[in-house]
C-alpha cells in the first residue's frame, strides 16, 4: 500500500527524533568526491558514525561483528546489489518543499525536511526568507529549537532583510533593511548560535560592516542578492564572505568593463558558489560554464520553495501570491522568479545524465563542497561527525542510488534510516 505524504512525514520525523542503528551495506559502486569504487562495503555503529569501509568481503564480516551485525544475517545486511552509494546530499540554501516552508513554525519544517529528506537530502541549512524582523527572529527560535531535536537540520541561512532593493527578487521590499550593528546583534541574539550562513549586499551603507560582524560571530556571510562593482564585492569577500548566494540570479552579470561581483568571487579560493542547476535559474550553457570557473568550490543549491515536489498552482512565499507552471515558480504581482522546485536529487542527476559531468565532481558538489563551507567537513559541534566523504570516523549519511535513472532509492542520515 502507498505511504500518503503525512504517514511519510511522521515516519521521517519518528526516525529523526530516534536513536541510530548500526549499519552495514556492500556490494555497492561508492561514488563520493575521492572518486568510484565498486564491490564498496561500509559499516556504521549504533552512534551513526562510519565505523569501516573496504572491498574484500572477509573484512566486511569482521566490520559488521564489530557493531554486533550478524555477516550470516540477510536481513541484517543491506546488499546493493551494484547500486550506486553516495554521501547524503547537503543542501546549504532552501526554503520548503510539500506545500510548506521553512518559514511555517515546526510543523512547517518537519513536512518540508520530509519533502527533501526522502530524495536523499540528509542535511540542510533552513533557508529563512525576507520578514518583518520580529518575524525573522521567530522564525529562526523554530529552528534553534529544531536543532535541538534532530541531526539534520544545520541551522538557518537568512536570505535578507539585508539585500539590494534593485536585485530583491521575490522578496517583499517593504522589509529590506540596512545591516545596522544593532539590528545584526538583535538577530544575532535570537538565533543563539543557529545561524549557518546570511546572504548581504555589501554595497549597503553597513554591508561591510555586517559581514565583518557577522563573520566574528562564526556564521558565513554571503555576497548575494546584490548590485555590487568587482571592488566592492572583493571587500566583503576580505571582509569574511565565505560564500557567493545563487551565482547569475539576483546580481549583476559578467561584463567585459563592469566585471561585477562574479569574478571577484570565483578569483578567490576562500569562497565557495552556490549553484541552481534546475537549467531554468541557470541555464546549461552557463551551468558548465560556472562549473568550470571554480572547481571544487561550486555548492549546488536547490533555493527550493514551498512548491518543490508538489503539482503546479497557487502558492505563497511568505505573504507574497507565486504561480508555478511547468514547475517554474514566479510571483503573480511581477512574474519574478520566486524560488525554484529544485530537489539536489535532480541536480545531481542533471549535472551526471545531461550535463555529462564526472560523476565524483557532480557529487561532490552536493556532498563535500557545502560541507567544507560551513565547517562541517571535520569534527564540529554541530554534527559531531563530519559530513561529506564515506570514510570511516565520517556521519553515516548514505544514499542508495539506481545507476540508470541515478533516482534514490534508499536513505540513512546519522545511522537513521529514511527511505
Amino acid at each position: 500500500m502507498t505511504e500518503t505524504r503525512e504517514q511519510t512525514v511522521a515516519r521521517v520525523t519518528a526516525a529523526l527524533t530516534g536513536k541510530p542503528s548500526p549499519v552495514a551495506i556492500h556490494r555497492a559502486r561508492k561514488i563520493d568526491a575521492r572518486g568510484v569504487q565498486d564491490h564498496y562495503w561500509v559499516v556504521a555503529d549504533a552512534q551513526g558514525v562510519i565505523v569501516a569501509t573496504g572491498t574484500d568481503e572477509e573484512s566486511f564480516e569482521s566490520a559488521c561483528r564489530s557493531v554486533g551485525i550478524d555477516p550470516a544475517d540477510e536481513n541484517a545486511i543491506i546488499d546493493a546489489d551494484g547500486r550506486v552509494l553516495t554521501p547524503g546530499y547537503v543542501d546549504i540554501h532552501a526554503h520548503g518543499a510539500w506545500e510548506k516552508s521553512f518559514d511555517d513554525g515546526p510543523d512547517g519544517i518537519d513536512v518540508a525536511r520530509a519533502g527533501h529528506a526522502v530524495h536523499g537530502t540528509t542535511r540542510q541549512v533552513l533557508s529563512l526568507i525576507t520578514n518583518p524582523v520580529g518575524v525573522i527572529r521567530r522564525n529562526l527560535g523554530n529552528v534553534r529549537a529544531k536543532m535541538d531535536e534532530r541531526p539534520d537540520i544545520l541551522g538557518a541561512h537568512l536570505e535578507g532583510p539585508f539585500l539590494a532593493l534593485a536585485r530583491k527578487g521575490a522578496h517583499d521590499p517593504e522589509c529590506l533593511k540596512d545591516p545596522v550593528p544593532e539590528l545584526v546583534d538583535e538577530l544575532l541574539e535570537s538565533a543563539d548560535g543557529c545561524i549557518r550562513q546570511i546572504t548581504i549586499a555589501p554595497e549597503l551603507p553597513h554591508g561591510i560592516s555586517a559581514i565583518k560582524q557577522f563573520a566574528a560571530a562564526g556564521v558565513v556571510p554571503a555576497v548575494g542578492h546584490c548590485d555590487a562593482d568587482y571592488e566592492t564585492a572583493k571587500q566583503g569577500f576580505d571582509a569574511g564572505a565565505g560564500i557567493m548566494t545563487h551565482m547569475f540570479n539576483a546580481m549583476n552579470g559578467l561584463h567585459h568593463r563592469e566585471p561585477g561581483p562574479i569574478p571577484a568571487a570565483a578569483e578567490d579560493p576562500r569562497v565557495t558558489i552556490e549553484l541552481i542547476n534546475d537549467g531554468f535559474h541557470v541555464q546549461n550553457p552557463m551551468v558548465r560554464l560556472g562549473f568550470g570557473l571554480a572547481p571544487h568550490r561550486i555548492a549546488f543549491v536547490t533555493d527550493a520553495m514551498a512548491a518543490t515536489d508538489c503539482p503546479d498552482g497557487a502558492y505563497k512565499l511568505g505573504a507574497l501570491d507565486v504561480n508555478v507552471v511547468d514547475g517554474h515558480a514566479r510571483l503573480v504581482s511581477n512574474g519574478a522568479i520566486a524560488g525554484s522546485t529544485l530537489l539536489l536529487e535532480v541536480a545531481v542527476r542533471r549535472a551526471v545524465l545531461e550535463l555529462g559531468f564526472d560523476a565524483p565532481a557532480a557529487v561532490e558538489a552536493a556532498t563535500l563542497t557545502p560541507a567544507r563551507v560551513l565547517g562541517l567537513d571535520r569534527p564540529n559541534a554541530i554534527t559531531g561527525a563530519p559530513l561529506g566523504l564515506i570514510a570511516p570516523g565520517y556521519a553515516a549519511d548514505l544514499l542508495l542510488t539506481d545507476p540508470a535513472a541515478w533516482t534514490v532509492e534508499q536513505v540513512w542520515c546519522a545511522g537513521r534510516k529514511l527511505k
